[in-house]
């Protein structure tokens, strides 16, 4: 996972890379509020950010708030950090768009489980757009069947873009994720049979 870490306190910023680091995600570093609206507002901005509340240029208050005014398909997950732990602090945080809130110095064991929560979270949405996706594909290929096809009145086969006959399972299978189960309808039962029937009659006339 890339996780933004937006903090001007040297001290407390290293403690946050090492840590992250130690559990194998990528981290890129932000000294100033400023510095990180600017790589949350690009198009591969990281996925997850832990901004101190206090910083130069701008709070992380007013960057979760800057980042919300994007739309970006699968927003950033955000945590706020902070050495004021009031419910005021809290409430601001989570009203700017804040996911989730962090007081400093925080316990090691709470920090991995808040961004454990934060990394849930994003792939739950990177799986859901996946399915959006799909089905908007689906639908894409729905509306190709839309209008007249040609269809040929006696085998019933379907002629397509390139001129080709084809049966109308093949021309629909090709072009959605469909397989056909192939039965026979009462009405086609009753046809086949009295042909069967009559064509054993005729081979028992010789």
């Amino acid at each position: 996972m890339n996780i933004l870490i937006a903090e001007d306190d040297p001290v407390s910023c290293r403690i946050l890379e090492r840590t992250l680091t130690s559990w194998n995600h990528e981290v890129s570093i932000a000294t100033d509020g400023q510095i990180a609206w600017a790589k949350l507002s690009q198009p591969d901005s990281p996925s997850l950010a832990i901004l101190d509340i206090m910083m130069p240029h701008m709070d992380g208050i007013e960057v979760c708030r800057k980042v919300r005014e994007l739309s970006p398909a699968i927003p950033p997950y955000l945590i706020l950090l902070s050495a004021m732990s009031t419910k005021d602090d809290v409430v601001k945080g989570i009203q700017a768009g804040a996911n989730d809130y962090l007081t400093k110095p925080f316990h090691r064991e709470e920090l991995r489980v808040r961004v454990g929560v934060g990394v849930q979270m994003l792939e739950l949405q990177w799986v859901l757009a996946e399915r959006v996706r799909e089905l908007e594909e689906a639908l894409s290929q729905v509306s190709q069947l839309q209008g007249l096809l040609p269809i040929c009145s006696y085998c019933k086969k379907v002629r397509d873009d390139q001129n080709y006959w084809q049966k109308v399972d093949t021309y629909i299978s090709d072009r959605l994720d469909v397989k056909f189960s192939h039965g026979i309808c009462p009405e086609c039962l009753v046809r086949v049979k009295a042909e069967m029937n009559e064509r054993k009659q005729e081979l028992a006339r010789g």
